[in-house]
């Protein structure tokens, strides 16, 4: 993942007939994401990926599956090559995408992200699935322009499959006063206190889809 403090970085569509029939039973969500979703230097169970499976599971009536697939690394054509066959296995009914960020780290073509993140939406759609779409932002060292651009994709590609999108995954993180209170020692993964306010940042996209 990038370098949220601005530290010297390391090495490194509308719903058819088949979709409302998903919906009416349990909710099977699948997330594919990155380190941020993987839970990396945290203790099991802290990341923001358990704390929705708790928060699903103590709604009134609220019965939901979740599958985090997510791998620490991840750039979006890895997610784009283990999606179709996360598809067929899990069946879900909602499919969270949080990736991008390596890609930008990686130095990556920003229009092969933009494609990539809008096949990995159709590829999703077209299985009935509902999709939420997470967006990331870049810290300033990757300069204004660069860091314009990357942000702009998220939008784009949510405006046009007609989908969610989370503006700013680590919106009240990486943008607070005293950010590096809230980062583990590499000053890129969020510690264990920022993954309810990630959670918060993805639940308003998501829930109106459950």
């Amino acid at each position: 993942m990038a370098g949220w403090l601005a530290l010297p970085l390391p090495s490194l569509a509308a719903p058819d007939s088949k979709a409302r029939s998903k919906a009416s039973g349990p909710a099977t969500i699948l997330i594919v994401g990155d380190s941020l979703s993987a839970e990396y230097g945290l203790a099991r169970g802290s990341g923001w990926v358990a704390l929705l499976e708790k928060r699903l599971a103590s709604r009134p009536g609220g019965k939901a599956k979740v599958v985090n697939a997510s791998i620490s690394g991840d750039t979006t054509s890895g997610g784009a090559a283990r999606l179709p066959a996360l598809l067929k296995a899990h069946k879900p009914t909602h499919v969270i995408i949080e990736l991008g960020a390596n890609d930008a780290l990686r130095g990556l073509p920003l229009k092969a992200t933009r494609d990539t993140l809008d096949g990995m939406v159709r590829s999703s759609q077209a299985t009935g699935a509902k999709v939420v779409l997470v967006g990331m932002m870049m810290p300033p060292n990757f300069g204004r322009r660069y860091a314009e651009d990357f942000a702009a994709i998220f939008p784009a590609v949510a405006s046009a499959r007609s989908v969610p999108v989370v503006p700013f995954f680590l919106k009240g993180v990486a943008d607070r006063a005293d950010a590096r209170d809230w980062f583990q020692a590499d000053g890129i993964h969020p510690l264990a206190k920022a993954h309810p306010v990630m959670l918060d940042n993805v639940w308003p996209a998501l829930s109106p889809l459950l």
